[in-house]
């Protein structure tokens, strides 16, 4: 990845060949990695229900609106500071890469560690206002404390991970991925059988992975490929590259926290409903977020492949690209479909037990209703992700808006009548309404485009180079 075009080691090209193979292939390293994160969450899950108890369940699952808020921040804002990378992959523009690289690197610096120290002392505040109750506070409390102390190593892992997506190694992050969930499973079986550390070891275990995970990606980028290569030149902070990088990176980040508040809205239904319907409710969605991840994992490979195809300004191949996501989403929610149908009991019993009672009974139920809507998650995740390739990553902020609707019209409607159903539809409502929006600013994009050939991102970047 030259000036003029040359490869580099360690990059795949995802501006040549047929998408539906291209984004699949890329795409099964992605999915690998979130099933295999989320089985260990789901381990994780099991270990706290069943060696601690459902009170501490109930607490892990109260700070997942938290969770989702403010670690949602530092997944977008990484994905957000790669696509520039990406586009100059597909640019063939090895110095500006570098540029970026290095300021997306001191800009993830600067947020996470203003994150942490600035999280970690308003999370009581924060865990009163989604009326989270005093049986489980102290504990849901000391939970998220330790998991916000470790935003640098989400920052580490979450922008390493984008890095080497970005050029196209998705194969790599994964495999990173899946050491450091073992080992996350492993610490969780010491900390909390061994030295009775209850639910502070499972955030522990979480941060440590975590971080060790970061530390392998970032030594693979520097050791193992040849995208930094002669980058001293490239280390000093430019503002130019970190306005870019704000411009892009900041609203994806921005986008995943607005859709967080409507989590924190409907978490404040749910936590008024009391610690069965909360337990339940964590239950059916930590398996739901094990079935459906795989989809947002298609995403990125949708956002990687969109942001080499925008730079290398190949328009119809991002339509072709859209068409063909949309169709492995598809094929895929109709399995997840059956698989929800068939084994949700034996799911839900996994992490309750035999004996979970109304709380097994409400899991089923909201594992049932979401399957039946499942196909809305996966189509948003291929449009959104286009956007965001594209460069548009303000589009999908304000479709965000859209998520946090959705989830409040199903909190307000649970609260008022239509009860835990209510709670079980909000996610979809969400999906829905923000997946109309991204459809509709797609097209109007795309569409110059495909007729003129011309591209009209959202912020300005003239060094960008085609490769010759």
């Amino acid at each position: 990845m030259s000036k003029h075009g040359q490869g580099v080691k360690g990059v795949l090209d995802l501006t040549q060949g047929k998408p539906l193979p291209l984004i699949f292939k890329f795409s099964l390293p992605l999915v690998a990695g979130t099933i295999f994160q989320q089985l260990y969450s789901f381990v994780d899950t099991i270990m706290v229900g069943r060696l601690v108890g459902q009170g501490a369940l109930a607490a892990v699952g109260t700070t997942y609106s938290l969770n989702f808020l403010i670690l949602g921040f530092v997944q977008g804002c990484s994905v957000g500071f790669a696509i520039p990378l990406a586009k100059k992959i597909g640019a063939r523009n090895r110095e500006e890469f570098q540029h970026y690289f290095w300021n997306g690197c001191w800009l993830s610096i600067f947020l996470a560690l203003a994150l942490s120290f600035g999280s970690v002392g308003f999370s009581p505040f924060l865990l009163n206002m989604i009326q989270t109750p005093q049986e489980i506070l102290a504990a849901a409390n000391q939970y998220i404390q330790i998991i916000l102390a470790g935003i640098p190593f989400s920052f580490l892992f979450n922008y390493g991970s984008a890095v080497l997506r970005a050029g196209g190694d998705s194969r790599r992050p994964t495999l990173f991925l899946v050491g450091s969930s073992v080992l996350n499973i492993l610490l969780d079986y010491i900390l909390i059988d061994w030295f009775q550390a209850e639910i502070a070891g499972a955030a522990w275990a979480t941060v440590t992975a975590q971080g060790i995970s970061g530390l392998l990606n970032f030594w693979w980028i520097f050791t193992k490929t040849d995208l930094l290569a002669h980058s001293k030149k490239q280390t000093s902070w430019s503002f130019h590259h970190i306005r870019v990088l704000a411009k892009v990176g900041l609203p994806m980040g921005f986008e995943y926290s607005v859709s967080a508040l409507g989590a924190i809205v409907m978490q404040s239904a749910i936590n008024s409903m009391g610690s069965l319907v909360i337990a339940g409710q964590t239950t059916g969605e930590k398996i739901r977020q094990m079935l459906t991840l795989p989809m947002e994992s298609v995403g990125m490979a949708m956002a990687t492949y969109a942001g080499q195809n925008e730079g290398a300004h190949k328009p119809n191949r991002i339509l072709e690209g859209i068409r063909a996501g949309l169709t492995i989403q598809l094929i895929y929610c109709a399995v997840m479909w059956v698989l929800v149908f068939v084994g949700r009991q034996f799911m839900t019993d996994l992490v309750l037990g035999s004996d979970g009672g109304q709380a097994a009974a409400y899991s089923n139920q909201y594992l049932m209703i979401m399957s039946w809507l499942f196909f809305l998650h996966g189509s948003l995740m291929i449009v959104r992700n286009t956007l965001q390739g594209m460069g548009y990553s303000l589009q999908a902020v304000l479709s965000g808006l859209g998520e946090v609707t959705g989830r409040a019209v199903g909190s307000f409607a649970a609260v008022h009548g239509l009860g835990f159903v209510g709670i079980a539809l909000a996610n979809p409502f969400a999906w829905l309404l923000a997946l109309v929006y991204c459809s509709i600013m797609v097209m109007i994009y795309l569409r110059p485009r495909l007729k003129t050939g011309k591209r009209k991102p959202d912020f300005q970047d003239n060094s960008i180079q085609a490769a010759s």
